[in-house]
């Protein structure tokens, strides 16, 4: 009997090790050496900056953020705002992480002019009395010539977690009026989505264990789930009827710890962070259907929290190098600091490959970085990764969200745990 539980226990060390042993020696064991700060586009102190809330403080522990887009006639771009999903209470309540707390504080959104660089508070309107908001995952479809656009925020509130549907007006753009609170028992742990209409999503479940199961199974279950990597999430598709019904399919399941979602500029494309396992998953779309179907994935050199696709196609990824940290900083610490990484993730072209295989996945690659991510990530044949930004926490922590604006050349990086959003760009 003793000869078998050791047996057992050998093989699932041994799988573990094989399918997280560089995430567990990079970013859980070891603290990566990063700087206290690089940007890609030139001196930190020159070219980065922190917007805040000075008066009240809200504008922080933004998980998410997300661009909306202003579009004229022939869908080109006119204007762009940056949306930020806000809870200044994150320490207290936090269905991911924990604690659960006090779900009683409100959060905050704010919306933030690329042009202008002004700020200015979102109310809103029309939201159920007595209902909780505590925003993570978020996207709104673009506005076209004037016409008002769907809001979809991921709200874990204190009975369930649900998501909520707003609508913003470009008349008056610090309004968002509450359509609908979508319910589903499929809603197990939503955590980021990204819309494929104006009434659909694909929304991604990041845990089937979660932290609102009974004592003790909720403090525990969870971060088995977590550290053992089991692939136990999974990536949805809804749509929303006229009358507010749902239509709900699985399209990705054994996901481990399914996080941020994008959907290419073209549709063709899904992306899906696997927290986890350190890795993005490519999955090819089927844009009548909705299903997809697994491609490739790619290693990055940190746990993946929230993407998002650029206007020239690359990915933009983001998340945390090292977990201990990120909790540490949650359980409020003395001293904590947590550290932050942003990447791109761009297709290799064909010609641009070694003749070789297996010397090209070996290769050394990002290094204007002060730590390359090939430090700690083996190169792919289908992708190139490349540092936007990286601190060990001093200058900016907690990376949870980052987008790239490529008409200026801005990147904007939101924090799980950090005070405003970074803001970096051309002088």
């Amino acid at each position: 009997m003793v000869y078998k539980v050791v047996t057992i226990f050998t093989v699932l060390l041994a799988v573990l090790i094989y399918r997280s042993g560089r995430v567990l020696k990079h970013n859980v064991l070891s603290l990566p050496s990063l700087p206290e700060a690089y940007y890609i586009g030139g001196d930190y102190k020159e070219r980065c900056t922190i917007v805040r809330d000075e008066t009240a403080n809200t504008i922080n522990y933004c998980e998410d953020i997300t661009f909306w887009d202003h579009l004229d006639e022939q869908d080109r771009l006119a204007r762009r705002f940056v949306l930020l999903g806000c809870d200044p209470n994150r320490k207290a309540w936090n269905t991911v992480m924990g604690p659960l707390r006090d779900p009683e504080p409100f959060a905050f959104l704010w919306l933030y002019s690329t042009e202008s660089g002004s700020l200015h508070p979102v109310t809103l309107d029309n939201y159920p009395k007595g209902h909780d908001f505590h925003p993570l995952g978020m996207e709104v479809y673009p506005s076209k010539v004037g016409a008002p656009s769907n809001l979809f925020i991921v709200n874990h509130a204190r009975a369930n977690t649900t998501i909520e549907q707003f609508v913003l007006d470009p008349t008056q753009p610090t309004r968002a009026v509450h359509v609908r609170t979508l319910t589903s028992p499929y809603f197990v742990s939503p955590n980021s989505v990204a819309l494929t209409s104006p009434t659909s999503f694909y929304v991604s479940n990041d845990h089937l264990m979660t932290r609102r199961l009974p004592s003790p199974f909720g403090k525990t279950l969870p971060v088995i789930e977590s550290l053992a990597a089991l692939p136990f999430s999974w990536l949805a598709h809804v749509t929303i009827s006229p009358d507010g019904a749902l239509q709900h399919k699985i399209v990705a399941f054994g996901v481990p710890f399914a996080n941020g979602v994008a959907v290419s500029h073209d549709g063709s494309q899904v992306a899906l962070s696997a927290t986890t396992l350190g890795e993005v998953y490519f999955y090819d779309r089927n844009q009548s259907t909705d299903d997809l179907k697994f491609s490739h994935s790619v290693p990055v050199p940190f746990l993946p929290d929230n993407i998002m696709y650029a206007d020239d196609g690359a990915l933009i990824v983001t998340g945390h190098p090292h977990f201990p940290s990120v909790a540490a900083v949650a359980a409020n610490k003395p001293g904590a600091k947590a550290a932050s990484w942003t990447v791109s993730i761009r297709p290799i072209s064909d010609t641009t490959r070694a003749k070789s295989e297996k010397d090209f996945v070996k290769r050394a690659y990002d290094l204007r970085a002060p730590l390359s991510a090939s430090a700690i990530a083996p190169a792919v044949l289908t992708h190139e990764v490349e540092t936007l930004f990286q601190s060990d926490g001093s200058v900016f922590g907690t990376s949870a969200t980052g987008l790239v604006d490529t008409r200026t050349g801005t990147l904007y990086v939101s924090g799980l745990y950090e005070e405003g959003m970074l803001v970096c760009g051309p002088k």
